[in-house]
């Protein structure tokens, strides 16, 4: 069978995805999907995230049908039980008081969650890839504007594909940044690092956001720096040095897969060239908001969601440096993935 990643692949549940964002979080709980899986989550009177399956180990019931009390102890609408912050059962109403409770009455919760650049991620089973770093967050040069929430049919290794693809720019974003003078695609340098690699280029766009093109201070087409950085399964940046105009566009693209069919993208921008204006990062929000569509009136048609691993699989050439270094993390991280159930036994 050719190696290939879907949304639902066994190997997800060892990466880190994200769950929601920071202000999507109140004292109540809410509900996101995760691999085909609702997952609950609120925060609680210290400032703790907690995060479980909406699923009540007694009856299956849904949690967020229920309710937090004010030291943030979650109770099930069906039968009353109540779990603390950690997930544990502290109450069953229907035994006596004093008596033992189950050993096994506590909630299903991801092995590890974080929270960092306003969102919140979770690694259901021990993490084999690190998160991903944003270095730009902590710059106070640097501010951050973050793009409504999107859900959309299509595979979540197909977007970063697209995300870290630059061949398609003269044709899919001509319309918005694409610049059809330069279709050919100069070298650039990957450099791999186990589940995450960075890759730089440079290359001609047209520049629509540059206030010195309409007052003819420079042209549209201009030049740009490009740095990519990945992280397994579906984190990515792109750092963005305006060669010509100063200033940089730092752009996160984080991908949930929700189920077999939908992806959420979580996209946030950090810029240091908008002189701390909300308007010109409303702006810029908008701007990349229809980049993104744009990407989608494709992604979202492919029959097939799934990416293939297998480098025989699809015909590649030398401007796919970036998508196939893509294809090998992902190919090793899927490899790699051994069940929590699984016991190796070595060779005596």
């Amino acid at each position: 069978m050719a190696l290939e990643m879907d949304n639902l692949h066994p190997s997800l549940r060892s990466g880190w995805h994200v769950l929601c964002r920071s202000n999507e979080l109140t004292s109540q709980p809410a509900v996101f999907l995760l691999l085909n899986v609702s997952y609950l989550a609120y925060r609680g009177p210290t400032g703790k995230v907690v995060v479980a399956r909406d699923r009540c180990p007694h009856r299956r019931a849904r949690l967020s049908l229920g309710s937090c009390d004010a030291e943030g102890t979650l109770q099930c609408p069906y039968h009353g039980w109540r779990f603390n912050e950690q997930g544990i059962a502290v109450e069953i109403p229907a035994v006596p008081l004093g008596s033992p409770l189950p050993p096994r009455a506590h909630l299903e919760t991801p092995a590890a969650t974080e929270e960092r650049f306003g969102m919140i991620f979770i690694a259901l089973e021990s993490p084999s890839t690190p998160l991903p770093v944003v270095a730009e967050d902590a710059d106070p040069a640097f501010i951050r504007g973050d793009l409504p929430v999107l859900t959309t049919r299509g595979s979540a290794g197909l977007l970063a594909d697209n995300f870290l693809d630059v061949a398609h720019f003269p044709f899919v974003h001509s319309e918005t940044f694409g610049a059809e003078a330069e279709v050919a695609v100069p070298h650039f340098e990957v450099i791999r690092e186990e589940r995450s690699f960075t890759a730089r280029h440079q290359h001609l766009f047209s520049n629509r956001e540059d206030p010195g093109v309409v007052l003819g201070l420079r042209p549209l087409l201009q030049q740009r720096a490009l740095t990519y950085r990945y992280t397994a399964p579906f984190h990515l940046t792109l750092t963005i040095d305006f060669l010509d105009a100063g200033g940089t566009n730092v752009i996160g693209f984080f991908l949930t897969p929700e189920t077999a069919t939908t992806v959420r993208i979580y996209s946030s921008l950090w810029r240091n060239d908008l002189e701390d204006s909300t308007s010109r990062m409303d702006e810029a929000i908008a701007f990349e908001l229809a980049v993104i569509e744009e990407d989608l009136k494709i992604q979202s048609t492919y029959e097939e969601l799934i990416l293939p691993l297998d480098l025989n699989g699809e015909v590649h050439t030398k401007a796919d440096r970036t998508t196939i270094e893509l294809r090998r993390v992902l190919a090793d991280f899927a490899k790699s993935y051994l069940p929590p159930s699984t016991v190796l036994i070595s060779e005596s």
